[in-house]
């Protein structure tokens, strides 16, 4: 038995071999991560919430090796899944299925789970090749490859899970690939809520600052990377046992910094700090897709703002105050949509909103959803402290 769990935590290390497992120090061997590591600091992040849930792996289909579905081009044949969590709620509440962005997964809305499962039936994904879902190897060579990577195994999984008519929220990139679907798959979305959403932005926008500064040795060398696919994750994974500690510094850095006073807990932190390590150090999969999704600077090679006149499904943006993704492009994608659109800046908070002032996140998702929660939604006045952009 010893032999086993031996054998099994060896194949689970993305950086180890057996040569340097019996030969290093325990303190220089890498931390063993897995699709299994993050669903059990997924159960144990989870359990800080109150409202009972299901999690399952809602299969989307699988394919032989070589086949020209993209996310099944792969060595393996294995039948791909997408993490969910499903939080109960009364019969007649609306559906609310919520995205996360790049670098995070489903468990980083933990503390919006209880309230909004108070009036939505709430339904949380990892992406394909985030978080607890599958990672199957990551072969997409252009934009549009990409793109649809993400939104062709959300739509695999929308059938899988029987869905008609949702609220679909995205945050970031998750915002642009919530966005992209509704351009596609409109009569599906409700209602479309983009927190933060990357994407609207294209290089001829870049500052000259950031111009300037690509000029330079030093931005040249990171374009190289950028253009390289060196991803944060790498770094995470190439120094091991120190992994834990920085995921840690920049956990307890960044969800302090604009936060209202609710700063995440001791536990929280913990908790939070352990889950995105094992979602960051796991096999590279999704990750990859920043190099043909963004040029140099975050900038979207097919930026939203081009489509914006297709637009079909009424649209809530919510912005932190301290956001770094500027809500200046929404106003200008406003211009250009035909369908009711709102832009809501939720103060004392950054890209992180839902962390960083989660009531305030809260109130603005209520307010976007007020049609489907409330008999007099015309009545309804945005929230105190909120502002309208």
């Amino acid at each position: 038995m010893a032999e086993e769990i031996r054998n099994a935590e060896m194949r689970s290390s993305p950086a180890s071999t057996t040569k340097s497992r019996f030969l290093w120090p325990s303190v220089l061997r890498w931390i063993p991560s897995s699709t299994d590591h993050i669903l059990a600091a997924e159960k144990r992040l989870l359990s800080l919430v109150k409202t009972p849930y299901v999690q399952e792996k809602v299969n989307i289909g699988s394919g032989p090796p070589g086949s020209k579905v993209r996310w099944f081009r792969s060595k393996s044949d294995e039948p791909r899944f997408i993490n969910t969590v499903t939080f109960d709620a009364k019969d007649d509440s609306p559906t609310l299925v919520m995205v996360h962005g790049y670098g995070a997964s489903q468990g980083f809305f933990f503390r919006n789970f209880d309230a909004l499962a108070s009036r939505f039936r709430v339904i949380a994904i990892d992406q394909l090749g985030w978080g607890g879902s599958s990672r199957p190897d990551f072969t997409c060579k252009s934009t549009e490859e990409t793109e649809a990577w993400f939104i062709d195994s959300f739509e695999e999984w929308r059938k899988a899970k029987n869905l008609s008519n949702f609220i679909l929220l995205g945050h970031s990139f998750g915002g642009y690939v919530a966005a992209k679907y509704a351009l596609k798959h409109p009569d599906h979305v409700q209602h479309l809520i983009l927190v933060g959403p990357a994407g609207f932005s294209s290089e001829s926008n870049a500052s000259e600052s950031l111009i300037r500064f690509r000029a330079t040795w030093k931005g040249a060398i990171l374009n190289h990377l950028w253009e390289s696919n060196f991803t944060p994750q790498k770094i995470i994974r190439g120094i091991g046992p120190w992994g834990p500690n920085l995921v840690r510094k920049y956990t307890s850095a960044r969800f302090g910094t604009y936060t209202t006073g609710d700063t995440l807990t001791d536990e929280e932190s913990k908790l939070l700090t352990d889950y995105a390590y094992h979602t960051l150090a796991a096999k590279a999969s999704g990750e990859l897709c920043l190099k043909y999704i963004f040029s140099f600077g975050a900038f979207a090679r097919m930026p939203l703002l081009h489509s914006a006149s297709e637009w079909k499904v009424p649209t809530t943006f919510v912005y932190g105050y301290q956001d770094w993704m500027n809500y200046e492009g929404a106003q200008e994608a406003r211009k250009r949509m035909e369908v009711p659109c709102e832009i809501i800046r939720v103060p004392q908070a950054g890209h992180f909103v839902f962390i960083d002032n989660a009531n305030g996140f809260h109130s603005a998702v209520l307010y976007a959803c007020r049609k489907y929660l409330s008999p007099d939604a015309n009545a309804e006045l945005l929230p105190e402290g909120l502002t309208s952009a």
